[in-house]
């Protein structure tokens, strides 16, 4: 899924957290990971909406599927 994501935002918010060079590695690798969160994200939101019945994908849905990203994250790491 990361190939929804160009090189070059990710190369600006990489700049944006501290101005230091940017291998082609790194911002590739980055790009990877925010496409597998960004998918779990995704995933998650339309399962909320659709246990609630809904057809349309809320800012709401997206929220709590971010929670839950970082809840099942967290769980991971103990």
């Amino acid at each position: 899924m990361s190939e929804e994501f160009t090189i070059a935002p990710i190369r600006r918010l990489l700049k944006k957290a501290g101005d230091m060079r940017i291998s082609p590695d790194a911002a590739e690798e980055m790009r990877r990971i925010i496409g597998v969160y960004g998918s779990r994200l995704a995933e998650l939101a339309v399962e909320n909406a659709s246990k609630e019945g809904r057809k349309t994908v809320l800012e709401r849905d997206i929220k709590a599927a971010a929670v839950r990203v970082w809840e099942l994250e967290d769980a991971g790491t103990e």
